[in-house]
């Protein structure tokens, strides 16, 4: 069928609406009639540092409505709402261990450019276009496989939840599946964007005493106040360890780095109190670290953490319960975009006047 994508043809190019061809829904497989897609960093990062193959359509915190099912498909129906999540194989031992974030083949299924049998659903006339992470929701609609589709509540606005596919639940994954912070305990979230301020929700679900955001932009650190942050350093004006330190005694139980920038990463790590843990969710440069000093004399922990540990089809509509009550207000972060509009809302997301940019598709 012929639908609209936004497509980028080549490394660091801006998106273009254009026709493209979308084959018929496979094996297990389902078509999506998209609603909305969030704007996230690994867009960016696909499109300027070229991760995946060039043409592409990339997207990929898709929400929509299933138009078409696939042979074998048994969960899913026509007219389901549905968010789209990362492609994962299902049949390693780290999906069947309820690990898919780490699953044997991530990086071939999320960003090789194809689904998990080598083959293309996207094309322009002759020319094949690459997939990103097993969905493409910059577009009309939508190939996915079944597993990597979640059945969502009808009864919450579907434009809001494709964020949850992805940075959203990266965030409060990352604290309530990962880190799992006790009650009374101490977190610091440095970086007060769409997966900081999650995980700032998330730490005031389990009742964190101490909930600390760190950014250098006053208006995110009021933000992260409103969602649950006991405290908020602005770090171009204060010495954030040296403030942690002060407020909790010995320093964070945990923190959780998003920012990716080599010192707020060691701030994140000196600001630990012994045996603490720092969770890195950023896409981080290669850096240095002092580990004896940094690390390991006072046992300190260091974990990579890729999309909040999480088990899409449990953990996502766990959070939308929480948001239904109350307790995780994300639509806060969100401002809406026509889909025509593609490229501002990259822009405003860059300049940071735009926590979480939605695309509005349909």
């Amino acid at each position: 069928m012929d639908i609209k994508a936004a497509v980028t043809h080549s490394q660091g190019k801006p998106f273009k609406l254009e026709s493209v061809q979308l084959a018929d829904p496979d094996f297990d497989e389902i078509r999506v009639r998209i609603v909305a897609a969030g704007v996230c960093h690994t867009d960016v990062v696909a499109r300027d540092l070229g991760i995946a193959p060039f043409p592409i359509v990339l997207g990929h915190e898709g929400s929509g409505v299933v138009d078409a099912v696939g042979a074998g498909v048994s969960d899913l129906k026509t007219g389901d709402h549905v968010v789209l999540s990362f492609a994962h194989c299902g049949n390693c031992g780290h999906c069947l261990t309820g690990h898919p974030t780490v699953c044997d083949t991530f990086n071939d299924l999320n960003f090789g450019g194809a689904m998990d049998d080598g083959s293309r659903r996207l094309a322009q006339g002759e020319q094949s276009l690459a997939t990103f992470f097993g969905q493409s929701s910059f577009a009309t609609y939508s190939i996915a496989k079944s597993r990597n589709v979640v059945k969502v509540d009808p009864d919450v606005d579907l434009a809001l939840l494709g964020p949850l596919g992805c940075g959203i639940q990266t965030g409060a994954g990352t604290v309530l599946n990962r880190l799992k912070p006790e009650f009374g305990s101490t977190i610091v979230v440095y970086g007060a964007g769409a997966v900081g301020l999650s995980a700032v929700m998330a730490a005031r679900i389990v009742g964190c005493q101490h909930i600390i955001a760190v950014d250098v932009h006053d208006s995110r650190l009021a933000l992260a106040k409103e969602l649950g942050a006991t405290h908020a350093f602005n770090g171009k004006d204060v010495d954030v360890v040296a403030e942690v330190k002060k407020l909790t005694g010995s320093g964070s139980h945990y923190a959780v780095e998003t920012t990716g920038v080599p010192p707020v990463v060691k701030q994140s790590l000196n600001a630990l109190r012994p045996l603490g843990t720092v969770a890195i969710v950023g896409i981080t440069p290669e850096m240095s670290l002092d580990i004896h000093n940094d690390l390991m004399a006072e046992g300190k922990s260091m974990i990579g953490v890729i999309e909040g540990d999480s088990i899409p089809r449990v953990f996502i509509p766990q959070l939308i319960a929480y948001y239904k009550a109350g307790e995780f207000p994300f639509d806060k972060l969100v401002k809406f975009y026509d889909f025509e509009q593609i490229n501002q809302a990259f822009e405003d997301s860059a300049s940071g006047i735009t926590i979480k940019p939605v695309l509005k598709i349909a």
